[in-house]
């Protein structure tokens, strides 16, 4: 056993997670802190940079005091990050400009239409293993870049540095020395060529974004820097070793390191991600190919990903929009209340529909509702949209990998909740993992950061300390799975258009 610890910042889209794990691969201390999201417009959705690092420090330090460590006992720091959200800041201050638009914003859907409807959805898939859409970060720099007077000219100048979540850690905590990101998060922004694993000139020009604003492109697991004394508790610089995108860190922190090995994290939206080796596999399914990760010199190695934008989200909803439960862990005992769904489904697009559907016009549906319907309806038909989506998803993948899915790793917050972990298996007819330790991106984010310092030796000898904590079999026949899937498609073509109808 290796002495010290490796500090995992999981920064995520409602808040910011600070985990210390031994060599064991066992949490030591944890803290967490929600920010503000903010949401001026209909299909906005904001957050403020500098209270990001804030809210960062915050836990790192309330972890240190908690698990009685001591910040020089820290061997190397991983970050892990909600990806595709852009920051904007000045060079030589550090200073943001405006807030940072969120993945989920919805404000480039026109400019996204418009470059589909100029014939480039070809273009930027063959590059960059993305479809056009106001998920990624490109065209959210564009409508900054539009939308703020003088800005181009000065990023032409280099005077400003665009980044994701985890470009803006690194430069903060290096003191403004470095200014890069790793491969995984490159790769989810739609102007970085994933096959010749270089920023593209040619989509950069089409898009009008100064390739100055940049930032350099680094492995996933390597020495990035060091944190600045100044800026990290006065203590010596500590090795910033490890970034991976949030769910490349969660396939790392799943162990998930054989071709068609598979998880899904269910957090604010859902991940399902399948590895796919050193083949950039090319979905004819509206998938997205994505960079894994790379290590060190080593290839790097790529994934199929289906990104669900709302899943966790849908919960928070229900709490905080509807009023209906206190704490997400009610909607267990809530959807236990009724034995089936009876016919309620809810279409949980929120904020469009992301994989397979791609519908950014798409909304929230609720269907199927009678004199009898309950809150238990409710919950359960939310919980159920989480297993439902998912499953469209390993569906896709199938068919353009030609693997058949044999287990799902599952992880995030919502894998605690026994009702939906075994609807999941049920309705994918297979099993369904979730291991001991569940906050597998910030152990994903540790795992990279340790390679890189010697912390742990292999891959294997993190894959043999990957622990099962339940296993869940399908329990219900061919005949009703089927049954179900088909109605919630029905719910799906439903809900899909609403928002472009109104206009």
């Amino acid at each position: 056993m290796k002495d010290g610890v490796i500090l995992s910042i999981d920064q995520g889209t409602t808040g910011s997670t600070a985990l210390l794990f031994d060599h064991a691969g066992q949490i030591r201390a944890r803290a967490y802190s929600e920010f503000s999201q903010h949401y001026p417009k209909p299909g906005w959705v904001e957050h403020d940079a500098e209270e990001i690092i804030l809210v960062t420090m915050k836990v790192i330090a309330e972890a240190l005091r908690t698990g009685g460590i001591l910040a020089n006992d820290i061997q190397a720091i991983g970050i892990t990050n909600q990806r595709e959200t852009v920051v904007l800041w000045e060079r030589a201050s550090g200073k943001p400009i405006g807030r940072a638009i969120v993945w989920q914003d919805r404000r480039t859907a026109d400019t996204c239409a418009e470059l589909k409807a100029e014939g480039h959805t070809e273009l930027f898939q063959r590059k960059t293993g993305l479809v056009i859409d106001p998920y990624f970060s490109a065209t959210k720099v564009k409508w900054m870049l539009d939308n703020t007077p003088g800005l181009r000219k000065r990023a032409e100048r280099g005077e400003i540095c665009f980044g994701t979540i985890d470009s803006w850690l690194v430069f903060r905590l290096t003191g403004g020395k470095r200014h890069l990101t790793d491969y995984s998060n490159a790769s989810r922004t739609l102007l970085y060529n994933i096959r010749e694993l270089c920023w593209d000139q040619e989509l950069l020009a089409l898009l009008e974004i100064p390739a100055k604003m940049l930032p350099e492109v680094r492995p996933s697991s390597e020495v990035h820097g060091e944190t600045d004394p100044q800026m990290f508790f006065g203590t010596r610089g500590i090795p910033l070793a490890g970034i991976a995108g949030d769910q490349q860190a969660a396939l790392f922190g799943q162990a998930c390191y054989q071709r068609g090995m598979a998880k899904n994290t269910y957090g604010t939206g859902s991940f399902v991600l399948m590895n796919t080796g050193t083949d950039a596999v090319v979905s004819q399914e509206q998938l997205l190919t994505t960079i894994a990760w790379g290590l060190g010199d080593q290839p790097v190695e790529y994934a199929l990903e289906g990104a669900i934008f709302v899943t966790g989200a849908a919960v928070q909803w229900l709490r905080d929009g509807l009023g209906m439960i206190e704490h997400a862990s009610e909607t267990r005992e809530l959807a236990r209340s009724v034995p089936e769904n009876e016919d309620v489904y809810f279409v949980p697009a929120l904020a469009g529909l992301g994989a397979p559907h791609w519908d950014p016009y798409a909304r929230g549906l609720l269907i199927g509702l009678t004199r009898g319907t309950s809150r238990g309806h409710v919950a359960r038909a939310v919980l159920e949209s989480m297993a439902y989506q998912t499953r469209d998803v390993i569906e896709a993948m199938e068919r353009d990998s030609g693997i058949t899915l044999k287990e799902l790793r599952c992880d995030g917050g919502a894998s605690v909740n026994s009702v939906l972990m075994q609807f999941q298996s049920d309705i994918l007819g297979v099993k369904v993992e979730v291991p001991s330790i569940i906050e597998t991106t910030a152990l994903g984010a540790a795992y990279l950061a340790g390679l890189a310092v010697g912390f742990w030796e292999s891959r294997d000898e993190i894959a043999n300390q990957w622990d099962l904590d339940v296993r869940y079999h399908p329990r219900i026949d061919e005949a009703k799975r089927e049954k179900l899937f088909k109605r919630w498609h029905r719910a799906v073509e439903l809900a899909k258009g609403w928002a472009k109808d109104e206009a």
